[in-house]
C-alpha cells in the first residue's frame, strides 16, 4: 500500500498548537527546545501562549508551523519502526514543502529552519514594502475565477483612464488551486477588495480576505524570491532517494537537488498546485495519507477533493497517541 505523508502551510497556526505534544513527548520538546537555540527566540512560547498578532505573523508563524510540525514527526520517528515512517511520497501545501524535504531527509533540521526563518523574514519584507492581499473565492471554478480576475482588472484600467494623475500598479492572479470550489486570488489591495465585492455577482458563495500580510505567489512576491535564492545557495540539499518530493508549482516529482532549489524559490511567485498534486498521487495508487502537524486543513481539502479517500490526522498529543497504537 503506497503511503503519502501531507504538512500544512501557513494559515494552520494557532495558538497552544504543539504545547500537549510538547508536554507529554520529551522528544517533542528537543525539537522546539533546538529551534528555540537556532531562531534565537523563544518560539515554543509564542506557539503555546501567544499573543495570537505576533505568531500569525509571516515571519513567525512559518518557523512555527514548520518546527510543530516536525516535533510532531520526530515523536512518529522515534516510537515507529522505520518503514512506518518512511512515507513512498512527501508533499507540503506551499510552507509545508520545506516540513516534506526534512521527513525525506533531502534537508537537515537546522537548514530547513533557518531557510523556513529567511524565507518568512522576506516575504514580510516584501509585503512590508509593496503591500497586496489574498481573498478566497469559494463556489467558483477556475475559468469562472479567471473571468472574475479579468473583470476586475479591466475595471481597474478603466479607472487610470479616467484619473490621469492615477499610476498605481494593478495585479490580481489567481494563486492557490487548494480544492474544487476554492481558488485563492492574490495582486494589488485594491484589486483584491474589489474582487471580494465582485465575487457573488459571478456566482460565488462567498468570499473571504485572508489574514495575510501581502500578495504572495505572486511577482510582487519577487524580492523575496531574491533573497530566498542567496539563502538556499548556502543550504546542502540532497538528493532525492527514498521519498519522492511532488512539487506544488507543477504537480511533478522533483527529480534532483538543482530542481529543488529551483522549485523552493520558483513557487514564491507561482500558483501553488495543490488539488492536481492530490489528485496525481491518488491516481497513482496512493491509498494511506497521514496530515502531519497543528489544524486539519489539509484534511478538510481532501474531502473536497475526494470523499473516498481518508486522511488520518496527527496534530495532537492524543492522535499522536492512537497512531502509536495502531
Amino acid at each position: 500500500m503506497k503511503k503519502a505523508f501531507l504538512f500544512p502551510g501557513q494559515g494552520s497556526q494557532s495558538v497552544g498548537m504543539g504545547a500537549d505534544v510538547y508536554h507529554a513527548f520529551p522528544i517533542a520538546a528537543k525539537v522546539f527546545d533546538h529551534a528555540n537555540d537556532i531562531l534565537g527566540y523563544d518560539l515554543s512560547k509564542l506557539c503555546f501562549e501567544g499573543p495570537a498578532e505576533e505568531l500569525n505573523s509571516t515571519a513567525v508563524s512559518q518557523p512555527a508551523i514548520f518546527t510543530t510540525s516536525a516535533a510532531i514527526l520526530e515523536v512518529l520517528k522515534n516510537e515507529l519502526p522505520e518503514e512506518q515512517v518512511t512515507p513512498d511520497i512527501s508533499a507540503g501545501l506551499s510552507l509545508g514543502e520545506y516540513t516534506a524535504l526534512y521527513a525525506a531527509g533531502i534537508l537537515n533540521f537546522e537548514d530547513a529552519l533557518k531557510l523556513v526563518q529567511k524565507r518568512g523574514q522576506a516575504m514580510q519584507a516584501a509585503a512590508d514594502s509593496n503591500g497586496g492581499s489574498m481573498v478566497s473565492i469559494i463556489g467558483l471554478d477556475e475559468q469562472q475565477v479567471q473571468a472574475l480576475c479579468e473583470e476586475v482588472l479591466q475595471s481597474e484600467l478603466e479607472s487610470d483612464e479616467d484619473d490621469l494623475d492615477s499610476d498605481e500598479p494593478h495585479l490580481l492572479v489567481p494563486v492557490n488551486f487548494n480544492c474544487p470550489g476554492q481558488i485563492v486570488i492574490s495582486g494589488t489591495k485594491a484589486a483584491c477588495k474589489h474582487a471580494k465585492d465582485l465575487a457573488i455577482k459571478h456566482g460565488a458563495i462567498k468570499a473571504v480576505r485572508l489574514d495575510v500580510a501581502g500578495a504572495f505567489h505572486t511577482s510582487m512576491m519577487d524580492s523575496a524570491a531574491d533573497k530566498l535564492r542567496e539563502a538556499i545557495s548556502n543550504s546542502a540539499i540532497a538528493e532525492p532517494s527514498k521519498t519522492q518530493i511532488i512539487a506544488n508549482i507543477n504537480a511533478e516529482y522533483y527529480q534532483s537537488s538543482t530542481e529543488i532549489a529551483e522549485g523552493l524559490v520558483k513557487q514564491l511567485t507561482s500558483p501553488i498546485l495543490w488539488q492536481k498534486c492530490m489528485e496525481r498521487l491518488i491516481s497513482e495508487g496512493v491509498e494511506e495519507f497521514c496530515e502531519i502537524g497543528p489544524g486539519r486543513v489539509l484534511t478538510g481539502l481532501m474531502k473536497r477533493i475526494n470523499r473516498k479517500i481518508k486522511v488520518n490526522n496527527i496534530s495532537t498529543a492524543q492522535s499522536l497517541s492512537e497512531a502509536i497504537k495502531k
